[in-house]
């Protein structure tokens, strides 16, 4: 298998990451930081060249977080692809768990499968690949006994040599044939569309001679070689979104915050994260675009609430925004490329939030009036003006993230009063404040470069391998001797030891042990999915060899005391699941970062901005020019090449020494 190491690097780097809208990137030269910000293009691969070339002859890494994944699962792009299971399984991925998507909207439906039931065969069928591009194996208890599953891919290899083949074995290892099946189909269904993105990308960033290889970052917040991610294109369902949420989990050490949420408003989306003790928080299941995918993955919450989210009115005349995007393309109407309908960007235009002749990311000039005609338009069937308007669409859609905030927060247990909102991506700081105020959080920090945020993520990522195995144990049982760990022949010496634990060690060491031999030199953790005996959901907790079933027991109960609001010490536990991540170094740290350095004059001048009640006088700050320690206090509004912060009336704002922006009230 190939591995998912990417070789280390030092000196000169460039993150690139590319979002609905525009395409970020930034570089380091082990002296400064440099970035831009491009139109993304049809072909992702051509701004990224194109963004990587203005900064850069030549670099020694090359990270990428991509959303070439999701795009081909959004849009049903795949491959053509077979499914291959155990007799009486072929309807698992239709059947699912015969759940509703919404419980209260009849009209809501299941997301189609991706192998329609023509494709799919069981163990022993005469298979004729016919025009398919790929082909999922998922068979029963596969995840214990993988031998079936290869000689099945030697069979197919044998037919159809050029067949993309994912094992459920290999993707995801763990019990529970649903969502195992649905998550080696889904791989499966993208392997050749990703492996054809990311082959032509690092073609054309070699050819380019800009750097000798690509690495990727995957979903769980981590880099895994091309190749890798080319094996496992599931594994990168979220690469986009992730470099945000370790961007600001290092910014959170650096800060000593304990308790963040990120918040990253871009274009087309908005995705927020809860960042506990410098850690995101990270999944193990969820759905995208309705398939369930058993993959590691920072937990982000995303809405279809961005720059870019469209103004429209729905059949009883309510004010709405988004889903839908404009995109880049022809994106707001203010840009001037026959956008006509009115979006979130033309809104904070026409209240003045955006200076109406800025030019975003350097190189997009706006267009006041073109902003203002398409609120015109859309107040015109409410009996609104523009600015009433433009201020309806800013609540709406701040309530709409909000809930966002909420949903990673409240939901799982979790009072985000006390917590710090880090608040990045081009639109972040326009709204970051006043989501913090109404959730009564305790302050907004805006990072330094916080419109290419997520792309400065990249480079503050460490090599990273996820490893997985169901074992299915309970407290008490497993007291005969057993070796801990297996593999003599990746020279470790197994050794032997008998007790209640013994079982439960031999697991967690097993898994320990192929996480450190993909990445050799590696800090290691280890988890174990627990639940009590009879319950049918898990929770992830923290155990190390030794550790023992006593200390496990205690952390599950704490955990599941403060997500569910009860706990039964004393009942029997079951492990289910024992999970390991082996993390590297990254190429850069937080701290790496060179002191901020203010540039030119700080107050530009002042400006009228609407709030939706009245009209003020706003300062307006060049925040290049502001130094550490410098106080801006609202109503004021603090201009950048690629992003924009509002502060509202009684928002205090001081420069921290990294050059973000710590605001109160």
């Amino acid at each position: 298998m190939t591995t998912e190491v990417p070789d280390a690097a030092t000196g000169r780097i460039i993150g690139a990451d590319v979002g609905g809208t525009f395409t970020d990137l930034v570089a380091w030269d082990g002296v400064e930081v440099a970035t831009a910000k491009v139109p993304t293009s049809d072909d992702q691969g051509e701004a990224v060249i194109a963004g990587a070339s203005e900064l850069a002859d030549s670099v020694d890494a090359f990270l990428h977080g991509t959303t070439a994944a999701t795009n081909a699962l959004l849009e049903r792009t795949g491959a053509k692809t077979l499914l291959i299971t155990s007799p009486g399984f072929k309807d698992v991925i239709e059947i699912g768990r015969q759940d509703r998507p919404s419980l209260y909207d009849p009209f809501a439906d299941r997301a189609e499968p991706l192998v329609d039931r023509v494709s799919r065969f069981t163990d022993g069928d005469q298979i004729e690949p016919g025009d398919s591009e790929a082909v999922a194996v998922s068979l029963l208890y596969s995840f214990e006994d993988a031998k079936r599953e290869r000689a099945i891919r030697t069979q197919v290899k044998k037919v159809a040599p050029s067949l993309a083949v994912s094992l459920s074995s290999e993707v995801a290892p763990e019990f529970r044939e649903f969502e195992r099946t649905s998550t080696t189909v889904i791989n499966a269904y993208l392997q050749p569309v990703v492996s054809s993105y990311l082959g032509g990308l690092q073609d054309k960033v070699v050819a380019a001679g800009l750097a000798p290889r690509v690495s990727v970052m995957r979903s769980s917040g981590g880099l895994i070689s091309t190749e890798r991610a080319a094996e496992l294109p599931a594994a990168i369902l979220l690469s986009g979104p992730a470099g945000g949420s370790v961007a600001a989990a290092s910014l959170a050490r650096s800060f000593g915050r304990d308790r963040v949420v990120s918040f990253d408003m871009g274009g087309t989306s908005t995705d927020v994260c809860r960042i506990d003790d410098g850690r995101p928080e990270i999944s193990y299941e969820r759905a995208v675009a309705g398939y369930p995918c058993r993959m590691p993955s920072t937990a982000i919450h995303t809405v279809g609430a961005g720059g870019g989210s469209i103004g429209w009115l729905d059949a009883g005349g309510s004010l709405r925004v988004g889903p839908r995007s404009a995109g880049a393309d022809p994106g707001p109407a203010c840009y001037g490329k026959g956008g006509l309908e009115a979006t979130v960007t033309d809104a904070n235009v026409v209240l003045g939030r955006i200076a109406p002749a800025a030019e975003l990311g350097g190189r997009l000039a706006i267009d006041h009036e073109l902003a203002q005609s398409s609120l015109a338009g859309l107040g015109e069937q409410m009996g609104l003006n523009p600015e009433q308007t433009a201020a309806g669409m800013v609540r709406v859609v701040e309530e709409v993230m909000a809930g966002a905030v909420r949903s990673v927060s409240v939901e799982q247990g979790v009072d985000p009063r006390g917590a710090w909102l880090v608040a990045f991506g081009g639109a972040g700081g326009l709204h970051a404040t006043s989501l913090a105020r109404a959730l009564d959080m305790s302050g907004v920090v805006v990072p330094a470069h916080a419109g290419v945020f997520s792309a400065l993520g990249l480079l503050l990522s460490p090599p990273r391998v996820d490893e997985a195995r169901s074992v299915l144990l309970r407290s008490g049982e497993g007291a005969e001797e057993v070796e801990v760990p297996v593999g003599k022949a990746r020279g470790v010496r197994p050794w032997s030891q008998r007790g209640p634990d013994a079982a439960l060690d031999a697991e967690v060491s097993a898994v320990a042990m192929e996480a450190r031999h993909r990445l050799p030199g590696a800090a290691v953790t280890t988890m174990v999915d627990v639940r009590y005996l009879g319950q049918s959901h898990e929770l992830t907790v923290r155990y190390a060899p030794g550790e023992g079933w006593d200390r496990l027991a205690e952390r599950f109960h704490a955990a599941h005391l403060e997500l569910n609001g009860f706990h039964r010490e004393g009942d029997p536990l079951e492990a289910v699941t024992v999970r390991a991540t082996a993390t590297g170094t990254p190429w850069f740290t937080f701290e790496d970062l060179p002191p901020w350095i203010p540039a030119g004059d700080d107050r530009v001048g002042t400006r009228v901005v609407f709030t939706g009640r009245d009209k003020v006088q706003a300062t307006v700050w060049r925040r290049q020019g502001l130094a550490p320690g410098a106080e801006v206090v609202g109503p004021a509004v603090i201009e950048e090449r690629e992003a924009t912060t509002w502060l509202a009336a009684g928002e205090r704002a001081v420069v921290h020494p990294t050059g973000a922006l710590e605001i109160e009230w």
